[in-house]
């Protein structure tokens, strides 16, 4: 599917923005931060080139699991505002060309939701199906996904004498989708948010989601059917919208939750393959695990897409590679045990795990605008901020952003904040959005040239990557090619200088090069590419034919 065929086909080239309303800024000086302080930072987020804005759970929610835990799917918590609030932030975003998506939470409800509520009250209750329940606890019961925090994925209901199933949190009770009332309800959840006037869904966990567990065997299968339900009645009601899934698994599995040709399932994927690829690149300071993984990438659909992100809002699970690999990331990047969690991942930001070196940032946030796909952003990556250890579990990097010197989150005193402020080298007082902004060589100011650049190149988001020899170790060069054009992006993993050589293969006479982040020009010398790096050095180029008449 050529490009131009595929206009509405939005999530190609979009630049995506994640955020915890709850920590971006509080209008109200209650300490929490809120909807309409979220208004005032859609032109900041403009400017930056955010084109689509993922909003973390606001549901209604007893607050056990960061807003995870959704008590009504149709409200919105209190404490972040009214739907008349969110519409404003809708309509707002749409004047600046920024669409808004939401988390979607189709595994399980908060145990305090009406459904469950009532669910446990008999074993005759209209909602009992609603969830899974079981006279014993199976044999073959899976491993709890929080291991130190939960016992099992089976919790005792003394009113009832059954067990339900969670395979999260205890207090959230999975979803029986088997069951077709769980599925049209989740349908109309669907429908209203996008009657609202979303544009999509970030969709939680999707493989506990497609799994059927039998409350008296225990055993689960992939049942992909209501995925392909929900996809299919979602561009029903919004012939633009997009479900963006969280599938962490190997790329031979998750290709199936793309779908096939008439059964298509989710628009978009996280590559976490790949992202593990890249911090086990880091700590060996060769990109081989990366190029692998990028080379075993399977053939998607002209319509699906991998979302390309450095950091989320959970901890840096590493949990496809081996107990060495994962032995190697660890001792690199996180070395004491307050920096780890559950035995999989690390609960650090970026720049800590990389002792501030901005060279090694600054390519590693290069990269993540080059490959194909869609870059992913998480709130304060684009300043540097750091994460609060002090805080418990993968909630540390969920800390307030930092505006201004004093932080600028909120008016309230700090021990009224819902959240305690990363502090030390990487507080408020060092890294903040109001001194950046007004320096042109700050983190901002780079990351905001590449989401730029990112959306005046539709070759990177469409593009058929092929990697190419850098003639050295330690660097990575790959290109990008579409019918629109061809991109190439050099990136060094080595701590010392590299000069690459690379053949860019059959080009027509009189191509050149153009450097995206100074509009340079220079000119191949028969098809190969000479250039020196420094230390952990990085180069976005763009391929230019006779006759390119595209703005640099």
């Amino acid at each position: 599917m050529r490009r131009s065929d595929a206009s509405d086909l939005w999530w190609k080239n979009a630049v995506i923005y994640c955020l915890d309303v709850k920590q971006y800024l509080d209008d109200d000086a209650d300490g929490s931060g809120d909807l309409q302080g979220l208004v005032r930072r859609v032109d900041y987020l403009a400017e930056l080139g955010v084109s689509c804005l993922w909003l973390m759970p606001i549901y209604t929610t007893p607050g056990r699991d960061g807003g995870y835990d959704v008590a009504d799917f149709y409200g919105i918590d209190p404490a972040l505002g009214t739907h008349g609030d969110l519409v404003e932030v809708i309509r707002t975003a749409r004047d600046r060309g920024i669409r808004v998506i939401l988390d979607l939470l189709v595994n399980h409800t908060s145990d305090r939701h009406p459904w469950f509520v009532n669910a446990r009250r008999s074993r005759n209750s209209r909602y009992r199906d609603f969830y899974i329940w079981s006279d014993e606890v199976p044999p073959d019961a899976p491993e709890t996904m929080f291991p130190g925090e939960e016992d099992g994925v089976w919790e005792w209901d003394e009113k009832t004498e059954q067990y339900y199933s969670h395979s999260f949190y205890h207090h959230q009770p999975d979803l029986n989708v088997e069951n077709p009332k769980v599925r049209d309800e989740l349908a109309k959840v669907i429908g209203f948010w996008l009657e609202v006037g979303v544009s999509g869904f970030r969709v939680d966990a999707v493989p506990s989601f497609v799994s059927r567990t039998d409350g008296d065997s225990g055993t689960s299968e992939r049942d992909h059917r209501v995925l392909q339900s929900l996809r299919q009645f979602a561009q029903r009601r919004s012939a633009e919208a997009m479900l963006l899934g969280e599938v962490n698994l190997p790329y031979d599995e998750q290709k199936a939750y793309f779908g096939s040709d008439g059964d298509g399932e989710l628009h978009m994927q996280f590559d976490f393959v790949a992202n593990q690829a890249l911090y086990l690149s880091l700590a060996r300071h060769d990109p081989g695990p990366l190029i692998t993984a990028l080379q075993s990438r399977p053939e998607l659909a002209a319509e699906a897409q991998w979302g390309i992100f450095v950091r989320n809002h959970d901890e840096l699970t590493l949990d496809q590679l081996s107990d060495a690999e994962r032995r190697e990331v660890f001792d690199a990047f996180g070395p004491q045990e307050d920096h780890q969690v559950y035995g999989r991942g690390l609960r650090r930001r970026l720049p800590p795990m990389m002792d501030g070196d901005p060279r090694r940032v600054r390519m590693i946030y290069s990269l993540m605008f080059s490959l194909p796909g869609t870059p992913v952003l998480f709130y304060g990556e684009e300043i540097g901020m750091g994460e609060n250890l002090d805080i418990d579990g993968r909630m540390a990097v969920r800390t307030p952003m930092q505006w201004n010197h004093d932080g600028g989150f909120s008016l309230a005193p700090p021990s009224r904040h819902a959240t305690a402020m990363t502090s030390g080298a990487y507080g408020p007082r060092h890294v903040n959005v109001e001194e950046q902004i007004s320096d042109p060589d700050s983190l901002l100011h780079f990351v905001r040239s590449l989401a730029q650049t990112y959306r005046r190149s539709p070759e990177i988001g469409w593009g058929e990557l092929a990697v190419l020899d850098p003639g050295c170790d330690g660097v990575l060069v790959h290109s990008c090619d579409s019918d629109v054009g061809r991109f190439v992006g050099v990136h060094s993993f080595a701590d010392e200088p590299r000069t690459v050589r690379f053949d860019l293969g059959e080009e027509p006479d009189g191509v050149s090069l153009v450097c995206l982040a100074d509009g340079s020009t220079f000119e191949p010398l028969d098809g190969v590419v000479e250039l020196d790096l420094a230390a952990y050095g990085a180069r976005r180029l763009r391929v230019c034919r006779p006759g390119d008449q595209r703005l640099r």
